[in-house]
């Protein structure tokens, strides 16, 4: 445990530079004593590691000093090959890339460590997209992948939901893949967006360059947007009540937000089984299309307009069994 920390130490001043002993504690989630106690040991065993004293202080190794030591564990090794998706890598022009990198880090590794990493793509395989969707597969991901990669600005042609095409000058930050679907996140006149890659209709790229803020943490950032876009979707909510059967059906109808929802907010059920729950909404419109799948197995309670919508709907769907098959409409037939 203590020569894979000495040697965590070692990588962390050969990658980051200086650093602080408070900073190298709270990396290796050890004490501010302890690190002190590393760095004598890794001087003792003749590692050029020297401090700096004062406010701008800390350790660092001498000029042009490098291990080649890595010492990967297996459960390292094997975590390499179990990350990004062969087809995801090959969206972003990566494809290549990857599997030349695998081939020459199982090469590299020990014969135990290069079977139990080989066994992972045999035993565990990713599959992100969600069922019954299919793949998209943007035009213009590999070229915004490059943008991101050398903070190059482009100029996108973007097609919103429901509106107008329009042109945006981009600063693209990263790139993020929810459920097989294509996010960019960049900053646009001086504020931070994400737009669907696949509903960008052209892309240029330009010469000049960026400079990225360097307090921008990507996952940070997309965590805090996902949470205010489903905010901003669902906009209102709705009482019902659900049967055995449509409570099952809940997370794959309505999806995980509502039925976490159902979780929180769902009453005892009645000697029926049927529970009362409070599940959001974006719009009457749009849950009447969404609570209609349900069929006789979900009720409407709240609110009046959303309610009266449904029992419209059913009268429409109702008259439209009963007067029975309709005629088709089409050209008039032809004389023979």
């Amino acid at each position: 445990m203590r020569a894979s920390r000495l040697l965590s130490l070692l990588l962390l001043l050969q990658t980051r530079g200086r650093m602080t002993a408070p900073e190298l504690a709270r990396e290796l989630e050890v004490s501010v004593r302890t690190v002190y106690r590393d760095v004598e040991s890794l001087s003792a065993a003749g590692v050029p590691v020297y401090a700096d004293r004062g406010p701008a202080g800390g350790y660092q190794l001498l000029g042009g000093f490098r291990t080649k030591l890595t010492g990967l564990t297996g459960d390292e090794a094997e975590s390499l090959f179990a990350g990004i998706p062969d087809d995801a890598a090959a969206e972003l022009g990566l494809g290549s890339v990857l599997a030349a990198a695998q081939v020459k880090l199982l090469a590299a590794l020990p014969p135990e460590l290069r079977s139990r990493a080989g066994r992972i793509r045999e035993r565990f395989h990713l599959d992100a997209p969600n069922w019954f969707r299919e793949v998209e597969r943007p035009e213009h991901l590999a070229a915004l992948a490059e943008a991101v990669w050398n903070q190059q600005l482009v100029e996108a042609r973007y097609e919103p939901w429901g509106r107008d095409e329009v042109t945006r000058a981009l600063e693209p930050y990263g790139l993020v893949l929810k459920t097989g679907v294509w996010y960019v996140a960049a900053r646009v006149d001086g504020a931070f967006r994400s737009y669907r890659v696949g509903r960008i209709r052209a892309l240029t790229l330009r010469p000049d360059r960026f400079e990225r803020a360097a307090d921008f943490d990507l996952a940070a950032y997309w965590a805090a947007w996902a949470e205010d876009y489903r905010a901003r979707l669902f906009r209102s909510e709705a009482v019902v009540r659900l049967s055995p059967l449509a409570r099952d059906l809940v997370p794959y109808y309505l999806g995980p937000h509502a039925a976490r929802a159902l979780r929180e907010t769902a009453g005892p059920p009645d000697e029926y089984g049927w529970v009362r729950a409070t599940l959001p909404i974006e719009t009457p419109t749009h849950a009447r299309m969404e609570f209609f799948r349900f069929g006789p197995d979900l009720e409407v309670l709240e609110p009046p307009e959303l309610r009266d919508l449904m029992v419209r709907s059913a009268a429409e769907v109702t008259r439209l069994y009963a007067d029975g098959p309709r005629e088709p409409v089409g050209p008039a037939a032809e004389d023979p």
